[in-house]
């Protein structure tokens, strides 16, 4: 067979050699060369060896393990869904940080890992999700209306679901978002600020990147994003202050340029926020950016809160004050949920993990550096 290169020539394709021209080589039925590879004890050694040397001169590698991973039923390795490209698993501190715990929850069980990305923007394939050759999936923050999830579960395979809405008989790992958000918002409420600015990432899989309105908050589909909104919410609204008025800039990726992006139309504001809630901690630092380009200083001119304590929050300059969440606990606890599945276990769910905040140098009551 001939394949045309990327140069315009033609060159031989590879073709691998099959069992039965390793057999007729030896001299031996299909079976008893599968048995060399498969069932070592039915052949005398000197029998197995010549099989391995006429599989060695055919260019033959042994049983495909795809093939053989489908007629026992299983694959060997399990499947995380997230909705963003590829490089966003590699790219983002959090959720490199989660795949760490699903990892190794994988790997204490002898399987391996496959990364279902689902980007919405970038020509989404359903096939990803419906021909993964996987055991089981982590479905990881989809929006609650993304059909991905249902196709996943009429797979009628080991499903286990991280901050999605639950499902009945679906286990499922969640954060204690709402308390995180809450705490943030109160820290910066007791500082003295009112005059506050939300940078949101994605509200709903039709990202808008603006302003967001009550109804555009209400509407999200995107757990985590409502669950803070709704914290951030409650706090605000028990010092008396609307909610109404504060200002909520949705980005369309969770991303440091996004965060500049929404920050710099928040501080153009009249009159401008004496603090920023970012929904994570990779927003947070766009928004330290965009400050620094209008030559403010955080804490003195702006207070910034993020989320996630990702390894960078405590090296910026000075560090973020931020909510703890348990990224890699969040992905162990997930990933051996999947597992006990597959070992036919019924795990339940847990209670939400904990956040917590943690309060550093980039926040400070307002006016400290300029007047009011």
């Amino acid at each position: 067979m001939l394949h045309v290169g990327v140069n315009g020539r033609k060159k031989k394709a590879i073709r691998r050699a099959t069992i039965k021209e390793v057999a007729a080589e030896v001299g031996v039925s299909a079976a008893t060369v599968s048995n060399a590879y498969n069932r070592p004890d039915q052949l005398s050694p000197q029998l197995r060896e010549r099989v391995f040397a006429a599989a060695r001169r055919l260019g033959y590698a042994g049983p495909d393990p795809v093939a053989r991973g489908l007629r026992r039923g299983r694959s060997g390795a399990v499947g995380v869904v997230y909705a963003d490209p590829l490089s966003y698993a590699f790219a983002d501190p959090a959720a490199v940080m989660f795949l760490e715990g699903v990892s190794q929850a994988a790997e204490e069980a002898g399987l391996g890992l496959l990364l279902v990305p689902a980007p919405l923007r970038e020509g989404r394939n359903p096939k990803a999700v419906g021909e993964a050759a996987v055991d089981g999936f982590v479905i990881y923050c989809l929006a609650e209306d993304d059909p991905l999830v249902d196709l996943a579960l009429e797979r009628r395979i080991p499903v286990v679901l991280v901050e999605q809405p639950p499902r009945e008989g679906v286990p499922s790992v969640e954060m204690d978002d709402v308390g995180g958000a809450r705490a943030a918002a109160e820290h910066l409420l007791g500082l003295g600020h009112e005059r506050l600015g939300v940078v949101s990432f994605e509200l709903g899989r039709d990202a808008r990147g603006g302003l967001a309105d009550l109804e555009r908050q209400r509407e999200a589909t995107y757990r985590p994003s409502r669950l803070r909104l709704e914290g951030y919410r409650a706090a605000v609204e028990e010092t008396g202050l609307a909610w109404g008025e504060i200002p909520v800039y949705e980005a369309t990726g969770n991303a440091p340029e996004q965060g500049d992006i929404a920050a710099g139309v928040l501080l153009a504001r009249e009159p401008s926020p004496t603090a920023i809630l970012a929904l994570s901690d990779q927003l947070a630092l766009g928004v330290f950016e965009a400050a620094k380009k209008r030559g403010l200083s955080v804490p003195e001119d702006l207070s910034v809160v993020g989320f996630d304590d990702v390894p960078e929050a405590s090296r910026t300059d000075p560090p973020l004050t931020t909510v703890y969440q348990p990224h890699v606990e969040k992905g162990l606890v997930a990933g051996r949920m999947l597992v006990a599945q597959l070992r036919g276990e019924e795990p339940q769910s847990p209670a939400p993990l904990p956040t917590r905040l943690v309060i550093r140098g980039s926040t400070a009551p307002p006016g400290a550096g300029r007047d009011e």
